[in-house]
């Protein structure tokens, strides 16, 4: 049996913005897992957020596509784990 993945909604943003930046760049996704060190379908895994970045992943994704991490970020509007609505 296959376990269900649950993606959490700060993961798919973020993996999102990734995307979009990437793209305004026209930077493929085996030139970023390039200069990240890592296969391209690592970057695939963060874009579609079935994977986290770590801090200092998104450090260097960050500086790599010249932007802020605040960048990944813009936008955002979560749940709080006890269901409420968070700005962030």
């Amino acid at each position: 049996m296959v376990a269900s993945v649950s993606i959490h909604p700060v993961d798919l943003h973020v993996g999102m913005r990734l995307r979009l930046r990437r793209r305004e760049l026209k930077v493929t996704q085996s030139e970023l897992a390039g200069h990240l060190g890592i296969s391209f379908q690592q970057v695939q895994k963060y874009e579609r957020g079935m994977n986290r970045l770590s801090a200092s992943r998104l450090y260097e994704i960050a500086r790599i596509l010249r932007v802020g991490v605040e960048y990944f970020f813009e936008g955002f509007e979560g749940v709080s784990s006890n269901g409420g609505q968070t700005a962030a």
